[in-house]
């Protein structure tokens, strides 16, 4: 018996079938399956059991294309903004916290913002670091 016809009385898992899911609904939002066609393979992808009643529900289906470069290095900016965007907002907030307990105080306290957002921009900074690491491998 070959390994394929072992593999179809394999049961697969819930991963498995949240995979083919998730193959369905690209194909859905690719326009090549109707809602009612979408609707009865996902209830079937989750109703599986084995392999050999899985694997059918994608075999007319071409695999799905790999997210561009470009893409990917566009979502990866905007996620850069967003986080120093974030770091801006929390830096607004605690200066602020330190500006009025020192304004109403009467003397100027220990610059205490910078510490966390030192820390905060070390952690965004080498989070970049290493994401550029794993593209460039």
């Amino acid at each position: 018996m070959s390994q394929d016809a072992d593999r179809r009385h394999l049961r697969v898992s819930d991963a498995d079938r949240a995979e083919v899911a998730e193959r369905l609904r690209i194909a859905l939002d690719e326009g090549r399956l109707d809602i009612t066609e979408y609707d009865e393979r996902v209830r079937s992808a989750y109703a599986a059991t084995t392999y050999g009643e899985l694997e059918p529900l994608t075999a007319d289906l071409p695999p799905p294309a790999p997210p561009a470069v470009k893409e990917t290095a566009a979502v990866d900016r905007r996620k850069w903004v967003e986080e120093w965007r974030e770091w801006a907002g929390g830096a607004i907030i605690m200066i602020t916290i330190w500006g009025v307990v020192s304004l109403v105080s009467g003397s100027l306290h220990m610059f205490w913002p910078a510490i966390p957002l030192a820390i905060w921009a070390a952690v965004i900074v080498a989070g970049a670091i290493e994401k550029k690491k794993e593209n460039d491998a």
